[in-house]
């Protein structure tokens, strides 16, 4: 089983949410429909413009850590160098 840690923006230089999923296709569409009240929902932040993939939940888990104690500037750089045109990578990952 895969698992993922993924990042959502509201737009270009957003604010941004970071999460993780062992199914990255129906947590970004609950993030799309608003299914649960919270922080994506209250700022409209549903647009997928980082992931990665883990063999391992606490693989996933740990790199969340992580990414969560970086610095704004740090994170808008991993999505601009796998993702310069912050395009929603949904579409992508639902085909």
């Amino acid at each position: 089983m895969a698992y993922y840690t993924y990042m959502l923006a509201s737009g270009r230089n957003g604010t941004l949410y970071i999460g993780v999923t062992n199914d990255l296709v129906r947590r970004v569409w609950e993030h799309k429909q608003h299914a649960t009240p919270g922080f994506s929902d209250r700022y409209d932040v549903t647009s997928l413009v980082w992931f990665e993939v883990h063999t391992t939940a606490e693989a996933a888990i740990t790199r969340e850590k992580a990414l969560k104690r970086y610095k704004r500037q740090w994170k808008l750089q991993l999505i601009e160098a796998g993702n310069p045109d912050w395009r929603d990578l949904y579409e992508d990952v639902s085909r």
